[in-house]
């Protein structure tokens, strides 16, 4: 079987997608896959079994980087081609089935109309695969039982960013004397180019408490690290659900954004996210943004009525919740 799986621009959409291409490997396991998705979320799928290729897509133009995608792939006959970013490239290509996402707001949520695509009613939860050569990245850093709490300070819009004073407070009171990680070390996540926004959290960590990880092992590692942290909290952004697919305590923290998550099953977030829990401002998230593009490019933090004890409180309730405290 041959399988065409076009999946997300967005690191964080990719990761999610991860559960529904898992959930196709499950029933097809000959099957041989080609994975197309934006450049920077290919590492997402770099070690998922089966995969024989990956195309990375490069916006270009109004359909540039779909021409680009058809000279690719347009030569094989398909068994199956899944296209999550509900385009009519599918049919354009020669394909025994295909499944095309489509949204569905009687659903409720969009990961509902993704499960839709397997013939479910639920997303499936997302996988972090990871490989020798992951895994030597995650030994480098953080061996086999070392003890931390991994942070994610940072993202790709000013306006979601929690200032970083408070993730400052925040690493304190969970690894001090009265804390659920009383002396833990705190790993710091963040990609090449955010060296400069999270000085001021990684100076306020003393040497010997702090792991430096911003920009410094490569995407597709960051889920075998996050598989050894005791808990993950940060920004709606990326490595939230990385943390999310590798199956760790989690606590995201909300402000303009709705997030990817949902729908809720009492204290869930989300039903295929069961360790997940959420930290959001007081003010609603359609209060702190703008339907103005240029507006939202130019806004700072909308995060500062979130303070350190929701979110600590948060933190304590969700351990609370799977025992580990």
């Amino acid at each position: 079987m041959k399988l065409l799986f076009i999946s997300s621009t967005y690191i964080g959409d990719a990761v999610l997608s991860t559960g529904l291409l898992a959930e196709l490997l499950r029933r097809n396991p000959d099957a041989e896959v080609t994975i197309a998705c934006g450049r920077a979320a290919l590492p997402v799928f770099e070690a998922a079994p089966n995969v024989v290729r990956l195309i990375g897509i490069q916006k270009r133009g109004r359909i540039g980087h779909w021409v680009d995608l058809w000279r690719e792939v347009a030569a094989t006959p398909w068994d199956m081609v899944v296209d999550l970013r509900g385009s009519a490239f599918a049919w354009t290509l020669r394909a025994r089935e295909r499944r095309i996402y489509r949204p569905e707001p009687d659903l409720g949520h969009g990961s509902r109309a993704l499960a839709r695509l397997v013939g479910l009613d639920e997303l499936p939860p997302p996988v972090a695969w990871s490989n020798v050569e992951h895994e030597a990245w995650a030994d480098r850093f953080v061996p086999k039982g070392s003890s931390f709490v991994a942070l994610g300070p940072t993202g790709n819009w000013a306006a979601k960013i929690w200032p970083a004073d408070r993730f400052v407070e925040l690493s304190r009171r969970l690894s001090g004397a009265d804390g659920p990680f009383q002396g833990t070390k705190i790993a710091v996540l963040g990609a090449p180019g955010e060296e400069a926004a999270v000085v001021p959290l990684l100076s306020a960590l003393a040497p010997e408490r702090r792991i430096d990880l911003v920009g410094k092992a490569p995407l597709g590692a960051v889920p075998a690290i996050l598989k050894r942290a005791s808990l993950f909290v940060g920004n709606d952004s990326s490595p939230l659900y990385m943390a999310t697919a590798a199956g760790i305590p989690a606590v995201g923290l909300f402000g303009p954004t709705p997030g990817l998550f949902g729908p809720r099953q009492g204290e869930l977030i989300a039903p295929w996210a069961p360790k997940v829990a959420e930290a959001r401002t007081p003010i609603p998230w359609q209060q702190l943004t703008s339907s103005s593009k240029a507006e939202r490019d130019t806004m700072t933090s909308r995060m500062d009525s979130l303070t350190v004890d929701a979110v600590e409180a948060a933190i304590r309730k969700l351990l609370q919740r799977l025992g580990t405290t």
